[in-house]
This record gives C-alpha cells, sequence and structure tokens, in this order.
C-alpha cells in the first residue's frame, strides 16, 4: 500500500501533464509502438520511482536489544508501567512491518492496563486498528459471546466512590437549632433538615451546626450561589435519599457546579455518574467534556473520552473534538485521561497521520505528543515523527531542530531526515558523508545504504543499493530503482526480471505498478492487464503516475487490447494459473470474472484463498467479508461466516457456523470448513477418523476440481499422520490426475516415509517444474537429497525468496556442525537484522548458550519472547539461561 506519507520527490509539478491516451490509445488491434512517440511521450520516461520517504516510525539500530530490555522490564516493572512498555513494542514491531505482533502488543497493553483510562485509550485502539473486522464482533454475538476488546469499558465500577472523602468532621455547637434549615432563593423557599444537609460537606457543617451566624439561622439566602430552586430541591431530596433519580441533565450541571463549590463529594459523585450514564454520542461528549474538565468529573470525562475515541477516526474531522484534545491543560488531562496522556496522543498521532500526515490537526497532537513524553524512548518518537510531518510541510528548520533532538537522544533513523534536510539546501555531499558516519559507526543495516544512495552519482548508487538488498531484501526502493533504470536504457526484459526478484515473495503495489509498465514497453499487453487487475483486487482506488491516474483508467485502456474471454475461458484459465501456482495469475482471472453476472460469493472466496498465500490477510479478510455478503443462500454465507470466525483464532465458533451450514444443506465447502477447522484445532490424534469422514463426505458433494483437488490432497496428509501411507498416496495420485500440482509435496513425503528419497526427490523435481512460484518446492525438495545439493537448493530458496528462514537455520546449524560458530551466527544474525522471528532467535539463543555467552542469549530469549510470549521451548530455555546470569 502506498505510505500515508508520500515521498517528497512524490509533489513535483510536471510541465507535461499526463494524458494517458497520448501512448495508450483505445483502439481495437494492437497498439502503437512506443518508438512512433516522442520520447519525451515514452512509458520510459513517465515511470518516475519517488525516494524512498522518511517513516514515521521508531527504527532503533538494533531491535532485537530494545525487546530484550523491554521483556526484562515487564518481569519486574510494577503494574502502572506495563501498559506503556507494551505500547514502546507496538511501536518496535510498527517499525519493523510486524502487523500480527503489533496488534499482538496493543492487546498486551490492553490487558495489562492499570487504570480504566489505559484501557479506554487501547481498547479504542484496538477497535480502531479491527475497524474493517467489526462484523466478527457481529458474528461472535450471534454466537453468544463477545469480543471484550470491542466492548465500551463500564467506566463507573472502575472508578468507585472513595467514601473517606465524603467523610465529615462535626461541629460542636448544637445549642438552640432548629431541626429544619429553609433556603431562600429569590422568591422561592426550600425547606431541607438542616442536619441532612451538614452531612452533605465541612463547609455545609460549619455553615449550618457551628459556629457561624448561619449556624443559628432558620432562614438562609442562597439567591447569590448559582443555585435554582429546583436545584437546591433536588439537593434536598438527595440529603434525604442519596439519589438524584428523573433530574434533568441542565439541572444536574448546575448542582455539578454548585457541589463542586460547597465541596459536596458524595452529591459531585453522584452528579458526576448520573452524568455520565447519559453520554452516548459525539455530541452528548462534545457537549459534557468541558463541564467535566471544569468541575474535575473524572467518571464523566473518562466517559466523554470512550465515546470520542470509539469514534475515530470519524470525529478528528470535528474541529471542536481537536479543540478539546490540542488545547486541554495539563490539570485538565489528568482529569480526563489519567496518567494515560502519552498512550492518548499516541494514538491520536497514529489517525491523524492516516487521515492527512501534513495538516495542522496532525502537527498540533504530534507537539502534544512531544510534550508529554517522559522518557527517552518516547521523546525519540515524538521527535521524529513530528519531525517527519515538519519535513513533509517544507517547515524545514523547524524539522532539522525536531531530527536533531531524537538522533541526540539515540535515534539514528533520524540522521536520514537530517540527510534529506542537507540535501534539500543544495549539499548533496554533506548528506552522503552523514550517511557514510553512521555507517561506520554501527552496524550497519539496509536502510543506511538505501539512503545514502539517493545522494550518490549513477555507479556508487547501484552498489549502495545492492548492498540495501543483500542487507534487507524488504526494502522495495532498491528493486524498483534498478527496474527502472534498466527501462531508460531500453533493457526491459533486464527490468522485468530485477522486478519479478522482490514481486516473487513480496506482493508490493509499487512494484506491480513497475511491472504494469515494463509489460506495456514489451508489448505484453496481457501480462500488464493481469497486473493491473492484481493492482485493484489489492487496492480499488489506487492511482498510477505519481497519484495522476486511477488505476482503473488505465485497466479499461488496456482491456480494449485484449481478447475478452468468455465465462468457460475464464474458468479453463483460472484452473491453468491455479494449477501452475501463479496466484496472481489467478487473482487477475477471479477479478475479470467479477465484472461478469457470474456467482460473486465463491469468486470472493476463491480470492480470499489466493490472498492468503499471497501473505495479504487484510485483503483476504475483506475478499471473505465480500463472499459473505454475495453468498447466494444461507449455507453458504453461513460457511463463509465460519471461515470469517476460523481466520481470527475463534476456531469452536467456525465449527459451529459450517455445522449450522451442514443442518441446512450438505455442501461440499460446509464440510471441508469443519474438517479444517477440526484438523487443524485439534492435536487429538481421535479426531482423524472424524477429519477423513469429513473429508470424504465432502468429495460426495458437487464441487469443482480446483477445490476437490485441495480435498484429496487434505485427506492424503490425513492419511499420513494416520500411518496409512498407500491410502494418502491414492489420495495425492488423484489429486494430481486433477492436477493439484501441490500433491507433489505430499506424495514425496509418502515416497520419504517409504524410505525412497529420491523418488521423493523427482516428485519435488516435478513440482519445481510446473510452479511458477516455487521457493518452498526447493526448500522442501533440499530435504530429499545429499548436502551439497540441498545447499545449493536452500541458496535458490533465499534468492527466490529472503523471507523464508528453514533455509538461514539450516546453514547455520552446517556451520556449527563444522564448529565455524562465529560464522553461524553471522547466517542468522544476516536474517534477523529485517525479519523478527522466533525460530532465528531460539536459534541464535541456543549458539550463544553453546559458547556460554550468556548475556548474547539472554537478550536473544526476551526478544523471542517479546515475539511469542508463550512458546514452552523458548521459555524453558530463557529460564535455564537466566539461572546462569551473571
Amino acid at each position: 500500500m502506498r505510505s500515508f506519507f508520500p515521498a517528497e520527490s512524490c509533489k513535483e509539478t510536471h510541465p507535461n501533464a499526463l494524458n494517458p491516451q497520448s501512448w495508450l490509445q483505445i483502439e481495437r488491434g494492437k497498439l502503437p509502438k512506443l518508438s512512433s512517440y516522442p520520447s519525451s511521450a515514452s512509458i520510459e520516461s513517465l515511470v518516475k520511482v519517488p525516494q524512498p520517504a522518511v517513516r514515521p516510525f521508531y527504527k532503533p539500530a538494533d531491535y532485537v536489544e530494545v525487546l530484550a530490555q523491554i521483556h526484562e522490564e515487564l518481569e519486574s516493572c510494577p503494574p502502572q508501567e506495563r501498559s506503556n512498555l507494551f505500547l514502546l513494542q507496538y511501536q518496535v514491531f510498527r517499525g519493523l512491518g510486524e502487523v500480527k505482533l503489533m496488534r499482538r502488543s496493543l492487546q498486551g497493553a490492553w490487558q495489562k492496563a492499570n487504570t480504566v483510562h489505559e484501557k479506554i485509550i487501547f481498547g479504542a485502539w484496538l477497535k480502531y486498528e479491527k475497524q474493517e473486522e467489526e462484523l466478527i464482533a457481529d458474528l461472535l454475538a450471534n454466537c453468544g459471546k463477545c469480543a471484550k476488546e470491542f466492548a465500551p469499558v463500564d467506566i463507573a465500577s472502575h472508578l468507585p466512590f472513595d467514601v473517606n472523602v465524603s467523610s465529615v468532621g462535626r461541629m460542636t455547637n448544637e445549642n438552640c437549632i432548629s431541626q429544619n434549615v429553609t433556603f431562600t432563593i429569590g422568591d422561592e423557599e426550600i425547606v431541607c433538615d438542616r442536619q441532612k444537609i451538614s452531612e452533605l460537606s465541612a463547609p455545609f457543617n460549619a455553615m449550618l451546626k457551628g459556629y457561624f451566624s448561619e449556624s443559628r439561622a432558620e432562614t438562609i439566602d442562597l439567591s447569590e450561589n448559582n443555585i435554582s430552586p429546583f436545584g437546591m430541591k433536588a439537593i434536598s431530596i438527595f440529603s434525604l435519599t442519596g439519589g438524584l433519580i428523573e433530574v434533568p441533565p441542565n439541572l444536574l450541571l448546575e448542582i455539578l457546579a454548585f457541589a463542586n463549590k460547597y465541596c459536596c463529594e458524595r452529591l459531585k459523585d453522584a452528579c458526576d455518574r448520573r452524568l455520565a450514564s447519559l453520554v452516548s454520542s459525539k455530541e452528548d461528549a462534545v457537549e459534557l467534556m468541558e463541564y467535566a474538565l471544569d468541575e474535575n468529573s473524572t467518571v464523566l470525562a473518562a466517559s466523554c473520552l470512550q465515546v470520542l475515541l470509539r469514534d475515530l477516526p470519524n470525529c478528528l474531522n470535528d474541529s471542536r473534538v481537536v479543540e478539546i484534545f490540542v488545547h486541554a491543560n495539563k490539570q485538565q488531562l489528568a482529569v480526563m485521561v489519567g496518567p494515560g496522556i502519552f498512550a492518548l496522543f499516541c494514538f491520536l498521532s497514529e489517525v491523524s497521520m492516516n487521515l492527512n500526515s501534513s495538516s495542522d490537526k496532525t502537527v498540533h497532537i504530534l507537539e502534544r505528543l512531544v510534550e508529554f513524553a517522559e522518557n527517552d524512548k518516547q521523546r525519540i518518537l515524538a521527535l521524529h515523527q513530528l519531525g517527519c510531518v515538519r519535513l513533509l510541510r517544507k517547515e524545514y528548520d523547524e524539522a532539522r531542530l525536531l531530527f536533531e533532538g531524537a538522533v541526540n537522544a539515540g535515534h539514528i533513523y533520524s540522521v536520514a531526515g537530517l540527510a534529506r534536510l542537507d540535501f534539500i539546501k543544495g549539499d548533496k555531499f554533506l548528506s552522503y558523508e552523514l550517511l557514510s558516519s553512521v555507517i561506520s559507526s554501527v552496524t550497519p543495516l539496509g536502510w543506511m545504504y538505501q539512503e545514502r544512495s539517493l545522494y550518490c552519482d549513477s555507479d556508487k548508487r547501484w552498489d549502495d543499493l545492492e548492498k540495501a538488498s543483500n542487507l534487507d531484501p524488504t526494502l522495495a526502493y532498491p528493486y524498483m530503482y534498478r527496474a527502472a533504470s534498466l527501462m531508460s536504457t531500453q533493457n526491459a526484459q533486464a527490468a522485468l526480471a530485477e522486478i519479478n526478484r522482490i514481486l516473487g515473495f513480496k506482493l508490493s503495489l509499487e512494484c506491480l505498478e513497475i511491472r504494469f509498465f515494463t509489460h506495456l514497453t514489451l508489448e505484453d499487453y496481457k501480462a500488464a492487464l493481469c497486473d493491473v487487475q492484481t493492482i485493484l483486487t489489492l487496492r480499488s482506488d489506487y492511482r498510477m503516475f505519481e497519484g495522476r491516474v486511477a488505476a482503473s483508467q488505465l485497466c479499461t485502456l488496456v482491456r480494449e487490447h485484449v481478447e475478452r474471454w468468455t465465462t468457460a475461458d475464464c474458468w479453463a484459465r483460472l484452473y491453468d494459473c491455479w494449477s501452475a501456482v501463479d496466484d496472481i495469475g489467478s487473482l487477475s482471472v477471479i477479478y475479470q470474472m467479477l465484472e461478469s453476472d457470474a456467482a460473486k460469493g465463491i469468486l470472493y472466496f476463491r480470492q480470499s484463498l489466493l490472498l492468503l498465500r499471497l501473505n495479504c490477510p487484510e485483503a483476504a479478510m475483506r475478499s471473505l467479508q465480500l463472499a459473505q455478503q454475495h453468498a447466494s443462500s444461507e449455507h453458504e454465507r453461513l460457511v463463509y461466516e465460519g471461515w470469517i470466525l476460523y481466520d481470527t483464532g475463534h476456531y469452536e465458533e467456525g465449527l459451529q457456523k459450517a455445522e449450522e451450514s451442514i443442518s441446512i444443506k450438505r455442501s461440499f465447502e460446509a464440510f471441508f470448513l469443519k474438517a479444517y477447522a477440526l484438523a487443524d484445532s485439534s492435536v487429538d490424534p481421535s479426531c482423524s477418523p472424524i477429519v477423513i469422514s469429513l473429508l470424504e463426505d465432502a468429495l460426495k458433494c458437487p464441487s469443482d476440481n480446483l477445490r476437490k483437488g485441495q480435498a484429496l490432497n487434505n485427506l492424503g496428509s490425513v492419511y499420513v499422520d494416520c500411518g496409512k501411507l498407500d491410502l494418502a498416496a491414492d489420495c495425492y495420485i488423484n489429486a494430481l490426475k486433477i492436477r493439484h500440482t501441490r500433491a507433489h509435496h505430499g506424495l514425496a513425503r509418502v515416497h520419504c516415509l517409504k524410505n525412497d528419497k529420491a523418488a521423493a526427490y523427482m516428485e519435488m523435481t516435478e513440482l519445481i517444474k510446473k510452479a511458477k512460484n516455487n521457493a518452498s518446492a526447493y526448500e522442501k525438495r533440499s530435504e530429499y537429497c545429499d548436502r551439497e545439493q540441498a545447499k545449493a537448493d536452500l541458496e535458490m530458496v533465499t534468492r527466490l525468496d529472503p523471507l523464508r528462514v528453514y533455509p538461514y537455520r539450516y546453514r547455520a546449524a552446517v556451520l556449527m556442525d563444522n564448529h565455524k560458530e562465529e560464522e553461524a551466527i553471522a547466517e542468522l544474525s544476516r536474517a534477523i537484522a529485517f525479519k523478527a522471528d522466533l525460530h532465528l532467535l531460539h536459534l541464535r539463543a541456543a549458539f550463544h548458550e553453546h559458547k556460554e555467552d550468556v548475556l548474547g542469549a539472554l537478550r536473544d530469549c526476551r526478544a523471542a519472547l517479546s515475539v511469542d510470549p508463550n512458546h514452552q521451548e523458548m521459555l524453558e530455555l530463557h529460564n535455564r539461561v537466566n539461572r546462569h546470569e551473571p
């Protein structure tokens, strides 16, 4: 997805506004050759790769060390500090792009919240992060289960009234005092019980039962005390009954101010709680928050805060809401949010940057974040984020001060901001030297070379970008730059090979856009259409040419030069792509089919399966929800709801939906869902016969070969687990007969279990030949050959998909076996630098333990437990190492 922080170069003005039809004309047949156009209108000249943005993230030079420190502090810190530590952990994972781990850290902050205010903030934050998943809460409610993070907090129960505050010391002068006292307000007289009123507060006790003149008076004038007769009558009733039943809101506000003035804590608390119970909308919250802050009403303020935060991002579009947050002083914020001020502005700043990162509103919120940062790491985050916003707004002097502050506090990544500012001033050499100094002073990371490349000449830039890719292959800019450079030299085939390197393991919209233009250069319009349809699948509002042209418009233009497919053609093409393990090609076909009158539910469901394979879980969930919305029947809808629940960790509820669907109609998908959920969520071997029966039932129901091949493959896996190898082989062979290519993998496993590694190797070789995406096939084949061939296969895996961790672990283990301990640790460190992976950290911790490097082992154990705090083997290693800590 495009960053919400556009790079500076994205905002360049172009003398010639782009008109796609000047180079892509709508006509039947082929597009005219690009050489017939002036060079200024060629595709190569139109493709520009913007500089990578300086991201507003906390990116420590050694994230493992920071995660380890956080885990160590979490083990020993007082309860009130835990939520902020989980918040810092969230920021570290955010800088690494680890979405699942970010969410889990937020969940930890919510679970360990020490105050109701923190509970409100992190609960609202989780709701905001999962705003596209609110359907899940509804589905769970239908199953009789509540998703707690979506539920509002019962604030009143978390803020009990302190009875000690309400105790009133009695005066001793009770001579000649009447039982009642009459308060006059204008022409009205309100008769009250003197004793009961005196018990409301110390001032009233002194007034009515002390040594003042009023103490013996039977009538006291309260006309100048901003209380109406109706208000005083309500107070009199409260003094007798302790309740404020059926008192209207405007009168409650009047009584609240009066109670505050006369220190009537019990009365004030009753007003506070009664008003808080009435807050149900943004309008209520905006109106009542001012009163809550003026009168120090904590329950009312917290209730208003909860309503506002749960309405994010919408409420930040209301200037009145923004005013509340950016103009409240420290004392008012303490009433509103207790000790959670930094967490509040951290949350608000993220929402505001997502809405409009360069707005005044974002600046004001980030200024508050800086103001309320309490330690170096919080200051780093706040200063760096505000620096990024100032840079985007071209407020360069302010940005420099902020980046310098972050660097001085220890945030090396903020040097990237300083380098950009030097370059903007025209001092390219200073920018280069600044990054060179960083590279020479610490263990270099990929982003450092990427940043320095921006200030190099072409040859040096290429070298730096190669180093960046070697250190961090997840960075998209180096591939995009190299591909665009190759296109500019008319070497489109080489450009295509370069951009395919990253698209083989990371589906990036910007990289798909580059490949789209490369295919146009090669006049491969089918491939270009495939890319733009995939882009639109991932993001329907995507714009190309630096945001100037809608991708949907280019899709329409390119489609005119590709032969139209019938529905039968589409199914045949989908079958071919699915069999070739061409997931992007399959997505493109489904996009085209969705534009027809075909049943959309099943197509969106297939789309979600492909997106999961491509590691796009959020897009997959959107497609699954669209499948649910477009289901053609009740039993079909229940299946999709079951998958939604299952994919979000609600296994029992997913099974329940499958059973409901089966009770309506026996269908392939309902049986498949039930079998899958049962097999994947149960470790009880006795479940295997049930799973086998369910898959057999599924195969008896009507379906297409794409899904039946998957069912046969799954059935084979269950048979293998049961030791029924011949039955498993039959399943895999039958799956291959209907071109379920992945069944080669299962059949190879059967051969291996029968001690025929040569046959297993050949089986995986067949899969490698057939599959377009075959990194996993190379990885699996490495298990069925000698060490040298295994090393070659795993090197190929790392080239095809550097995010797969097994090759690094294998190579490190081989090095360790050969007593090359430092090289083994370096191999693991190479991957850990860009991927926070439990298994890599676990193995490196074990290597450190073997070397008797207790501190190194302990650091990796703690970082690994930040990734998965419940991993049993990791916990055991941590405990063992911890006993030897010096």
